[in-house]
């Protein structure tokens, strides 16, 4: 393990932890910026991720997919998917093998982005980055934490653990707290909240030293700044549709475009009690203006703030604890920024609240000091993370005929099956399968007295919220034959226990070895055709600057040569094509560079030469003042015989030079 990396996995945005000696950094992409768009784009002729994702949405929005935090580990006949995603999505969604997919399965869009978080990672680095650490919201099913497992593998990444969002925020805020209270008092209760684009989690945490628990969990998975962004779509298609005539909400490319402009304009009034709202080009060539306050936008929002204080009373009482013992309030998440929103949960909590963590990076930073936990190349300071299971999970008896539902010991005569699954699908998110897991256990029989066996199942909840099957043991008891008493008493038979390891088979929601090799094949050969693509278009963009600067100065005088490039400008041109006729332009330009260069650069020499030899002559001729003739004249001697022992020397013969040809002759081209 080289790296210590972890990953915050946004629904618009991610962001790159990277543990050092000196701390934890959040590493900056291909332009400097710390926020990844979680973007996939399908062209033609390659997928673009990321920033040249967001540079191209526009022009490409409808093979542009987002919200992958959203669809991955979901169906596309999911109510979730198509009632609530499909508002916020450009690209057609349908069901590829059960799960959403477009023209690649969804685990394909989220491997890429992950892929390229890893090679932002790697590009910092300069080195592999295989084991990271994943964050994923705490509302996240069993089949959803698989499914991001499989997209990683797919990545070449190999997830430590997945982490929950706000157990990581707890991690980073407590680990450097030196000030928490001894296991034995009484601990520290905070309550974190996290408003994100798409989703509203809140979790309530005891902190002692050394150590956190956290107590209670809640969370609205529908809300979020998109859906503030929407409730001003949609207020503006309505006042649109009244002044200029136009139906935006029937065009999508116009959604597009209002959308866009809304979500700066909710950024605007953050900070400003009135903003301008200016859409160029919305629909049939109108260009669409406005203005909006911030008293007028958290009115249009009011029902929506109202969701604000059902997740905090959830959370209160799982925790079972009250208001009052709340110490201290850590808000994080981009739409925290929202007065409104902020102001709603400073009034249920009745204190100030506090924003020592980092809105935007707590996460990243906290899923990297887990990793830096798990990894032998850092020390990290012991802090023990006691985490809640979100959703019960209930084991379902598959009944051999005439038998009733076993014991926690079941007996059994043959082969059976146990089903994991969530007992109340009405509380998972969407319609999310309940299903978790299937045992089959195998070589099962009566024991030596014709009577069923008695089994025991060990497994285990580890600590990336997944259910694993730890084995299967049948137990039986046996007599055993004493050894012979002492005084020829008779020996009585003892009964012991024998254990027995039966074969047992897992079945869970992951991607099964073969769909997960066609997929790892299938991803490296269109990540090989993206790297060809981009490295394409670098050698077309270095033939073009090529051109664009030495055309009018060397390539016109060369005949043929300037209007040849043309032929190469077209979207078929292979990246050897490219590579060879900049190689030929530049035989034929560098030494003409060369000259030119050396013909600017060889008088600024030749004066900078001249100024040396002045300067230790002028000293020279200072020295000499202090000297008789006959030592100037002995000085004179011995400098003739050193000139004229130079000048005798035979010029040593020339060594061949390949590149001789091709830069001209040196020696002239003053």
């Amino acid at each position: 393990m080289t790296s210590v990396v972890g990953l915050d996995v946004g629904n618009m945005a991610s962001k790159i932890g990277l543990a050092r000696k000196r701390g934890i950094d959040i590493i900056a992409n291909e332009v400097s910026n710390r926020a990844t768009p979680s973007l996939v784009a399908f062209g033609p002729r390659n997928r673009s991720i990321g920033e040249s994702a967001k540079t191209q949405e526009t022009s490409n929005f409808r093979n542009t997919v987002g919200s992958l935090k959203r669809l991955i580990g979901r169906s596309a006949n999911d109510p979730d998917v198509t009632e609530i995603e499909s508002k916020f999505l450009n690209a057609e969604l349908v069901d590829a093998n059960g799960t959403v997919g477009s023209s690649a399965i969804c685990h394909s869009a989220v491997c890429r982005s992950l892929g390229r978080l890893r090679d932002t990672a790697q590009a910092e680095l300069k080195a592999n980055v295989n084991d990271v650490v994943i964050a994923v919201p705490g509302w996240y099913t069993d089949a959803q934490r698989r499914a991001v497992l499989d997209a990683a593998e797919i990545a070449n990444l190999h997830p430590l653990r997945l982490i929950n969002e706000l157990t990581a925020t707890a991690l980073g805020y407590g680990i450097t707290k030196t000030d928490l209270p001894a296991p034995e008092e009484k601990p520290r209760y905070v309550a974190f909240v996290d408003i994100g684009h798409s989703q509203y989690q809140v979790a309530i945490v005891a902190f002692s030293k050394g150590a956190l628990h956290v107590k209670g969990f809640a969370y609205d998975h529908h809300f979020g700044g998109r859906d503030l962004d929407y409730a001003l779509l949609k207020h503006f298609a309505s006042e649109f549709k009244e002044k200029y005539k136009i139906d935006v909400l029937s065009n999508k490319k116009a959604i597009f475009r209002l959308a866009a402009a809304v979500e700066k304009l909710k950024k605007v009034l953050s900070a400003n009690a009135q903003a301008p709202l200016n859409v160029e080009s919305l629909m049939n060539d109108i260009d669409a203006t406005s203005s909006f306050t911030r008293e007028a936008f958290e009115e249009l929002i009011a029902p929506l703030l109202e969701r604000t204080i059902a997740p905090l009373e959830r959370a209160l009482a799982q925790a079972d604890i009250s208001k009052d013992d709340i110490e201290t309030v850590e808000l994080i998440g981009g739409s925290t920024r929202v007065p409104a929103l902020k102001s709603r949960v400073q009034e249920f909590f009745g204190k100030p609240l506090s924003f020592t963590c980092n809105q935007d990076e707590a996460v990243a930073r906290g899923a990297t000091l887990a990793c830096a936990g798990l990894s032998p190349i850092f020390k990290v300071r012991e802090f023990a993370v006691t985490d809640i299971v979100n959703f019960s999970i209930n084991t379902v008896w598959q009944p051999i005929s005439g038998d009733r539902i076993p014991p926690s010991r079941p007996s059994s005569p043959k082969p059976f099956e146990l089903e994991l699954r969530y007992p109340d699908a009405s509380k998972l998110p969407g319609s999310i399968n309940p299903f978790i897991a299937r045992y089959v256990v195998r070589n099962v029989g009566p024991d030596a007295k014709g009577q069923p066996s008695s089994v025991k199942i060990k497994a285990k909840l580890n600590i990336s919220g997944l259910v694993s099957l730890e084995g299967a043991v049948a137990y039986e008891e046996v007599q055993v034959e004493a050894a012979p008493a002492e005084g020829g008493e008779e020996a009585k038979p003892t009964k012991k226990t024998v254990k027995k390891e039966l074969s047992a088979s897992f079945m869970a929601s992951s991607l099964d070895r073969p769909a997960l090799d066609d997929l790892l094949a299938k991803e490296g050969d269109m990540h090989a055709g993206d790297k060809l693509v981009s490295e394409t278009e670098d050698r077309k963009n270095a033939l073009e600057e090529y051109v664009c600067e030495y055309e009018s100065e060397i390539l016109t005088e060369i005949g043929g040569h300037s209007g040849g490039v043309a032929l190469l400008q077209g979207e078929d041109a292979s990246k050897s094509q490219y590579v060879a006729r900049l190689d030929e332009l530049n035989a034929i330009g560098n030494p003409i560079k060369f000259r030119q260069r050396e013909a600017e650069d060889r008088p600024r020499a030749e004066r900078q030469l001249r100024e040396t030899i002045s300067d230790y002559m002028q000293k020279h001729m200072e020295a000499i003042q202090s000297m008789s003739s006959t030592e100037i004249l002995k000085r004179k001697d011995n400098l003739m015989f050193d000139c004229n022992s130079i000048f005798n020397k035979p010029p040593p013969k020339p060594t061949a030079n390949p590149d001789a040809n091709k830069n001209g002759n040196q020696n002239g081209a003053e």
